[in-house]
């Protein structure tokens, strides 16, 4: 069987390239970015990602190749599960700088506020910005009442921008796919930060 040059083509809808995979996943602006739905160009940034032992820690790389591929469609199918998942953060340039999203797989505690910025986008406070509007639309949008960020213990700059937003330390589970996990509570809808 032979193997194709891209191993990852663009899907086709009537002859184009389309812009996202979802094309039903809202896009939410900021005054510096753009967040939108999972496309074939963010593969590249996700398996670069989950490659750097360090980097990913937090998020439970890292990953081969392949596996940080099933995650990256694993974060697609979320959204049709639930609505809700991984939006991709761009800046208004088109520099894609990280993903922001609600998690909420099989096992987790409750919905999660979740975030990673890579590298050519740490220390710009996109993650704030990026998290802030996500935060907002979960409530606004969504309806949602409440939400938390599962942190590891050892990650005390996911645990600054938690506590930016208003987020306090609420306890420590056993999360199923990362061991030791801290939950960060945010401030409800008519509390936010």
């Amino acid at each position: 069987v032979g193997r194709r040059s891209d191993p990852f083509p663009p899907p086709l809808w009537g002859g184009r390239v389309m812009a996202t995979m979802l094309p039903n996943v809202p896009v939410l602006k900021t005054e510096r970015l753009i967040l939108r739905g999972p496309a074939p160009q963010d593969i590249e940034p996700v398996i670069a990602f989950y490659a750097d032992p360090v980097r990913s820690a937090g998020f439970g790389g890292p990953l081969k190749r392949d596996d940080a591929w099933r995650w990256f469609a694993l974060s697609v199918g979320h959204w049709c599960l639930h609505g809700y998942g991984f939006w991709t953060v761009e800046t208004k340039g088109g520099e894609i700088v990280g993903i922001v999203g609600i998690w909420n797989p099989e096992g987790w505690p409750e919905p999660e506020l979740g975030w990673v910025m890579f590298e050519n986008g740490e220390g710009k406070g996109y993650a704030f910005e990026a998290a802030k509007a996500v935060r907002d639309y979960a409530y606004d949008v969504l309806g949602m009442t409440t939400m938390s960020s599962n942190i590891l213990p050892s990650n005390d700059r996911s645990k600054a921008l938690a506590r930016k937003m208003g987020a306090v330390y609420e306890r420590t589970y056993d999360n199923p796919n990362m061991g030791t996990d801290e939950l960060w509570r945010h401030p409800g809808p008519e509390a936010r930060a």
